[in-house]
């Protein structure tokens, strides 16, 4: 079944860092554009990045610019999502997902991002 493992969420204090990874399973990811999403209570999700397949062209939404940076690494089939100076409404559960044009194919089980004080 193909789909992603994420990991690196937790609880984190306004201004802080972290940084996500989606490790890929029984698909090789490399010809997949890979999409970061969001999901908060009582909201819809957001796509917040994507990055294409070669890792050379990245998109952001407004509300992440200049503080979120996906990459990945092909090689070990895994993508990453870093985090600064993070802010309260970024608390969400946060989703990598695998497109081939905009159909997005394979998900990752999400992983929880709190920050609080």
């Amino acid at each position: 079944q193909p789909q992603f493992v994420e990991s690196g969420g937790g609880l984190v204090q306004p201004g802080g860092s972290l940084r996500l990874s989606c490790a890929a399973s029984g698909f090789e990811m490399d010809v997949y554009a890979i999409g970061w999403f969001r999901q908060a209570p009582g909201k819809e999700r957001e796509e917040v990045s994507c990055i294409n397949s070669s890792g050379f062209r990245t998109e952001y939404a407004d509300s992440v610019k200049g503080r979120f940076t996906p990459s990945r690494e092909n090689a070990k089939n895994t993508v990453y999502l870093q985090m600064n100076s993070l802010k309260p409404e970024d608390t969400a559960v946060y989703y990598c997902a695998a497109a081939l044009g905009r159909a997005y194919l394979y998900w990752g089980q999400g992983t929880q991002v709190t920050v609080s004080s």
